[in-house]
């Protein structure tokens, strides 16, 4: 299990370099003139090229990646060019906003589309039809449409739930809640819908299998049969389909923390990108590939932990 761990945690390494490299090679040389667009069109010719000197501008783009890539491993990422902030406090500070949907969003699809796979799989008929109505709404409404609905109808209309706004945890709990339970609703449908799909078709063919019919002719119950066997040979496959939800999860919250004005991580992204600071980009760039690492890495543990061939491939 230790090699099993080093290799993916190698490769983790790997990933993240790769996309250092392609991120920041790209974002400076689409960049135009940087020192220019910080100092406005009124700057003179001598304030740019003293900006420019001043920021590792003139330097060849490979020698400024060096510089930085080495900063980045003693754990500095530099300064925002614009507010002066250090770029680890900045993209940290918003990061428990938006683990706190995409989280909390992931956890409520994993429950939600165990239930309703195992159900649809079990059950058939009206139940599996009711499934499958809930997947096409699921795939076919976009997340951001399903937040201005929540939106109007619990927050404008009922009153239940902020409509915009964070309040953290360490503030008060119910607040909280108040302020993360509709990003996280408007985060799942498509979830749900993916991953219920996954854990009907793996529970169905798990249930086909010889296996269950031998454990059946034992005399086993079928809840038993389900939620001991079955779903753990079913879980590999519906954790890898969990895993891309969640980085997709990460890409869809820019939309939701843009409609629930929430402070997180893609907020900061959308600020930064508009206004060309280009080392927050790249601090929310290797923050969300730290991030997409490690959540691979606990996916490919807990696949190895329920089928022990996944160790040796």
């Amino acid at each position: 299990m230790l090699g099993f761990v080093v290799r993916r945690l190698i490769s983790g390494i790997v990933l993240i370099f790769v996309i250092s490299v392609i991120a920041y090679t790209l974002l400076y040389l689409g960049g135009g003139d940087i020192a220019r667009r910080i100092l406005g069109q009124a700057a003179t010719a001598e304030t740019v090229a003293a900006k420019s000197a001043e920021l590792g501008l003139d330097r060849p783009l490979p020698v400024q990646y060096v510089d930085w890539i080495t900063s980045a491993f003693q754990g500095d990422l530099g300064r925002s060019w614009f507010t002066g902030q250090l770029v680890a406090d900045g993209v940290t500070s918003r990061l428990a906003v938006t683990l706190s949907i995409v989280i909390g969003a992931t956890l409520i699809s994993a429950i939600i589309s165990v239930i309703l796979g195992v159900l649809a799989a079990r059950r058939g008929g009206w139940i599996d039809a009711v499934v499958q109505f809930i997947s096409v709404i699921g795939f076919a409404i976009p997340s951001f449409l399903i937040a201005l609905a929540l939106v109007l109808v619990f927050a404008i209309n009922l009153h239940l739930f902020k409509a915009t706004g964070y309040i953290p945890i360490t503030t008060s709990f119910s607040g909280w809640i108040a302020s993360v339970t509709l990003p996280i609703a408007a985060l799942s449908l498509g979830a749900i819908a993916t991953v219920a799909q996954q854990v009907r078709g793996s529970v169905l063919d798990a249930l086909s299998r010889d296996y269950v019919r031998t454990l059946r002719s034992r005399g086993l119950g079928m809840n038993r049969v389900v939620y001991k066997h079955v779903l753990r040979n079913a879980g590999g496959p519906a954790l890898a389909v969990l895993a891309v939800q969640f980085i997709g999860l990460l890409g869809g919250a820019v939309i939701i923390e843009q409609i629930f004005a929430l402070p997180g991580i893609g907020q900061l992204a959308v600020q930064a990108t508009s206004s060309g600071d280009i080392p927050i980009v790249m601090g929310v760039v290797i923050a969300t590939a730290i991030i997409v690492v490690i959540v691979n890495l606990l996916i490919d543990l807990a696949q190895a932990a329920l089928n022990p061939k996944v160790r040796l491939s």
